[in-house]
């Protein structure tokens, strides 16, 4: 019985030392990331964060849709807070705008368990990010 026991906490061992190591490797990254990259981050982590929440609603999980959800207006909202008014002028007053629109069509998608909302937002994101990506080096 202990045998089994063991095999069956293995898998879950194994998970839990790969989130450490991968919790490790983000955080190197992270500190090593220029406020370029870091956005680059944030708009990849948005991106993963509202594929899952799709296919938490294929599969009927809920509870995981909303924790993803969630995680992605979190990124959102650490995409605003990074916004310079001053600096930025028009540009970050159309980002902040977006972005708001971005979480409250989240919200939506939330409640409605809707993935055209989250396919629509997606989308919106990619935008950003390819155009963000482009950015020649020369200008960061």
């Amino acid at each position: 019985m202990n045998t089994m026991k063991e095999a069956n906490m293995r898998p879950s061992m194994y998970r839990n030392n790969v989130n450490k190591y991968a919790a490790v490797q983000n955080e190197a990254a992270l500190e090593d990331a220029s406020p370029h990259k870091l956005i680059q981050m944030l708009m990849s982590g948005f991106l993963m964060r509202v594929n899952a929440a799709k296919g938490a609603i294929d599969r009927g999980d809920f509870e995981g849709k909303s924790e993803q959800i969630s995680k992605a207006i979190a990124i959102v909202g650490g995409l605003t807070d990074g916004l310079n008014a001053e600096e930025g002028g028009e540009i970050a007053e159309n980002l902040s705008n977006l972005y708001s629109y971005i979480n409250n069509r989240l919200f939506q998608a939330s409640s409605e368990n809707d993935i055209a909302i989250l396919d629509e937002v997606a989308g919106l994101m990619r935008e950003l990010k390819e155009a963000w990506d482009a950015i020649p080096e020369r200008y960061l």
